[in-house]
């Protein structure tokens, strides 16, 4: 955002600019000489890491909130699974049966966007990991409803450029996971979690735990495809185990499709008291 407010100091982009045009001598070569803002060496020395995660924290914040977006609609999946349209270059079998929660993350984003813009499009915004698969499917259907929508990426070796479907203007890239899952969390309304791998059960559990420790609201809490989910965790053995009790196995609801979802939504007990990270703690 500009900064409009009448003051007699320079300003940080005047002095960055006259910088670039001063004398070339040995002590203007020098690092020493560079300004601290506009050194990226300096920037990316050890020492500075909890400045990053400062800078991290306050960029997408501030243009979140310059951008209106009050709630937001989470939607975590996995990167590996291809719309149903391209299903016969899954690498597997089951990859390539679970394509149909591609179509129903789409579908399921572009009902929840509709209705956003009923009330002016800044409540119930879909954010997503900005990849591919799920995340893809999820700004998509933002997309096909007119819609804006979120992406938070993150640099990894395999996978470096946001989805096509993300709003260029609300799309951010992260180097610390642990700041981009806290804006995943900040404003969140509901998490909906599709069948994944490591990334998506990463994010799960450490939101659902969240949750359950009371350091985040009970928001609602959807996990797309049953039998995938009770295929590979035994949620009633963490339970008769003691290690969770039976009440957490409430925090989350099973369903199948979009519809479904919208419904789980509406008639979530306590929906709307409260969302997201707890503030203050």
């Amino acid at each position: 955002m500009q900064d409009n407010r009448h003051h007699p100091f320079r300003d940080s982009h005047q002095d960055r600019e006259a910088a670039t045009h001063i004398p070339d001598t040995p002590q203007t070569r020098a690092p020493s000489y560079a300004l601290a803002f506009a050194d990226e060496d300096f920037m990316c020395r050890p020492e500075l890491r909890p400045v990053r995660l400062q800078l991290e924290l306050l960029k997408p914040e501030m243009l979140m909130n310059e951008a209106g977006i009050n709630s937001t609609i989470v939607l975590f999946g996995g990167a590996r699974i291809p719309a149903p349209a391209n299903k016969d270059s899954a690498r597997t079998q089951t990859l390539a049966d679970l394509s149909k929660y591609y179509d129903e993350a789409r579908r399921f984003s572009q009902m929840m966007t509709e209705r956003s813009l009923k009330s002016g499009g800044t409540e119930d915004v879909i954010v997503t990991g900005g990849g591919p698969g799920v995340m893809e499917a999820g700004n998509r259907g933002a997309l096909d409803a007119g819609g804006q929508s979120i992406g938070l990426n993150i640099v990894l070796p395999h996978e470096q450029a946001p989805n096509e479907y993300v709003t260029p203007d609300l799309c951010f890239n992260f180097h610390y996971f642990a700041i981009r899952k806290m804006h995943f969390l900040m404003r969140a309304s509901a998490v909906c979690v599709f069948p994944g791998g490591f990334g998506t059960l990463d994010e799960m559990f450490e939101a659902l735990t969240l949750i359950q420790t009371g350091r985040m609201a009970q928001v609602p809490f959807l996990l797309f495809g049953q039998s995938f989910w009770e295929k590979i965790i035994n949620w009633n053995a963490l339970s008769d185990a003691g290690t969770i009790s039976a009440e957490d196995l409430k925090l989350f609801r099973f369903v199948e499709t979009a519809e479904e979802a919208v419904e789980a939504l509406d008639n979530w007990d306590g929906k709307g008291e409260k969302r997201g990270l707890i503030p203050g703690r």
